[in-house]
């Protein structure tokens, strides 16, 4: 065989003429600066993306509801040696908002990426999705005719488009997000706009709260009583409410396949019953209706609803 010669400098030499953009110009890479601020006693380092201000971010109530827990549960490291991480603290080193969307001059929902991180330079995942909380809410009706409590149940589900999840058909229960107020009251609000019937908030069953008691954050983690059906990435926390209600039969008939939701607003809601005792399979790809019926026949097997 033949040894080849390359002459690497001739080569570069040769290539140069026919690509004259990238002598010239290169390949720039262009960000805006980002402003920073330091967020009040701490020392974390926040960096905002274009299209937000600090006083803006600290008064989103999931930012601030986020940054308060996280914060407790970091401080339970230092107060016992029995904590797993006592020998090397994690800390909140720093916080970067990556972007963000607005309904009208509203926050709707926030990405951002915090670093988390202890001594020893080991980190825990920090790239979470701020969006707060929401309610589901597990409507049991029964027809007016019916002797026994426990016969013909039916629950109240919707079926929509959730292009999040490829579908333009998704069965669930009955759910909307917590906006200023309560978990209660946005609960009675979704049933009116979402099922038609107007409920006091005062005659809804809060099932979380009555399975998640205080002895819950017996750890001493400050959490709300709430399932969290993506925590892995996401703030958001659900509570299940429940409301049992008897109607004639011509309701009953008129319920499925009813069209309901805000319209004007995008949504496009078909209303769908589902016999109780099929609620888990009916709904076994919604979170919120499997936790609903977790939570529903834990209660009633023991006696506390």
């Amino acid at each position: 065989m033949h040894r080849i010669n390359l002459n690497t400098s001739l080569i570069l030499k040769r290539l140069r003429p026919p690509f004259p953009a990238f002598r010239e110009r290169g390949l720039k890479t262009t960000a805006k600066r980002m402003s920073t601020f330091q967020i009040p006693d701490s020392k974390v380092q926040v960096s905002l993306c274009e299209g937000i201000t600090k006083d803006e971010l600290l008064r989103f109530p999931a930012f601030e509801s986020w940054h308060s827990r996280l914060t407790a549960s970091l401080a339970l490291q230092d107060r016992s040696s029995d904590h797993p991480f006592y020998s090397d603290p994690y800390r909140l080193r720093s916080i970067k908002i990556q972007s963000l969307d607005r309904w009208g001059s509203r926050i709707g929902f926030i990405k951002i990426s915090s670093k988390i991180a202890n001594g020893a330079g080991e980190t825990l995942p920090g790239d979470i999705f701020l969006r707060g909380p929401s309610v589901g809410m597990m409507v049991i009706v029964q027809p007016e005719d019916v002797k026994g409590p426990d016969e013909e149940r039916w629950v109240v589900m919707t079926v929509q488009p959730r292009p999040a999840s490829g579908s333009l058909a998704f069965i669930e229960l009955p759910a909307g997000m917590v906006d200023d107020g309560t978990f209660k009251g946005a609960a009675a609000k979704e049933i009116e706009e979402e099922l038609g019937w107007t409920i006091p908030a005062d005659q809804l069953t809060n099932l979380s709260e009555l399975v998640i008691g205080d002895e819950a954050n017996k750890e001493g983690e400050v959490l709300p009583r709430a399932m969290f059906p993506s925590a892995g990435g996401c703030d958001e926390c659900i509570q299940i409410f429940l409301h049992e209600k008897k109607i004639s039969r011509e309701e009953l008939k008129k319920t499925t396949g009813k069209l309901t939701g805000l319209r004007d607003d995008g949504e496009k809601i078909t209303l769908k019953l589902v016999k109780l005792e099929d609620l888990w399979k009916e709904g076994a790809r919604d979170s919120k209706a499997l936790t609903a019926w977790a939570l529903y026949d834990g209660l009633k097997r023991t006696g506390k609803l």
